[in-house]
């Protein structure tokens, strides 16, 4: 059976590796999306600190709209091939 502290624990630790992927990652993309889930790994952490407010508002602000906005930056940016 899955406790709050090993929930909370395995929260901590999936965004602490996420972040380290998305400073670590060379493929902006790939690094987007780890922000992505960086952001919401802290909501999920945020309501179960029993904040929903905090929680939702991380999921609506940062992992919906500024993640849409990096994703479009991202795919409008022309890279250069790699050889």
């Amino acid at each position: 059976m899955i406790t709050g502290d090993m929930l909370q624990i395995g929260l901590i630790s999936l965004t602490i590796f996420l972040a380290l992927l998305t400073v670590e990652l060379k493929d902006l993309l790939h690094a987007t999306i780890c922000l992505c889930g960086t952001c919401i790994t802290i909501g999920a952490l945020f309501w179960i600190l029993n904040a929903p407010y905090v929680s939702v508002f991380q999921l609506l602000v940062y992992a919906g709209a500024v993640i849409v906005l990096f994703m479009a930056s991202v795919m409008l940016t022309k890279r250069e091939e790699e050889t």
